[in-house]
């Protein structure tokens, strides 16, 4: 974090190139990095437990007992999951179903690409159920990042 009035130079510094908010939006959301209150709610549901985005054997820190649990259960059946749909963007907060069952709810959306909260046993039991949001077709996508067991994979250690 730098003060607006540095942000020039030390984009020049690094060879960076300063884009608007929009562009910067939806560059994330097409990797399928999720935004904290938006797109997830808990540290899992983000892979930060897979990214060393949280430290187990730190002290104490808010929410640790709900994080904690997730992590020691050894699943966290919520992932936010980056996706592509074609035409209008499904509206955020729009359930995600696969045939006429909820399995999760839609986040960020921009160009084509988009975030959202999946419940991912929820699809693997729906197999060739398609999946819409808000009626509108969606195609779940794994980012080259991502370490989590997806849908028609063998399950992975998480």
């Amino acid at each position: 974090m730098i003060p607006p009035h540095r942000a020039a130079a030390a984009a020049s510094e690094l060879g960076a190139v300063l884009v608007s908010a929009e562009e910067y939006e939806a560059h994330r959301i097409a990797l399928g990095v999720p935004r904290g209150g938006l797109d997830f709610a808990f540290p899992h549901e983000a892979d930060m437990d897979q990214l060393g985005g949280v430290d187990f054997a730190k002290g104490c820190y808010v929410g640790q007992e709900v994080v904690s649990r997730i992590e020691h259960r050894g699943i966290a059946r919520t992932r936010a999951v980056a996706l592509r749909y074609d035409g209008a963007p499904p509206e955020s907060g729009a359930p995600i179903t696969a045939g006429e069952r909820q399995v999760g709810t839609m986040g960020s959306a921009a160009r084509g690409s988009g975030i959202a909260l999946i419940r991912l046993d929820r699809v693997a039991e729906a197999e060739q159920a398609a999946l819409t949001a808000a009626g509108i077709p969606i195609r779940l996508i794994k980012p080259d990042w991502a370490r989590l067991s997806f849908p028609g994979e063998i399950k992975a250690a998480e």
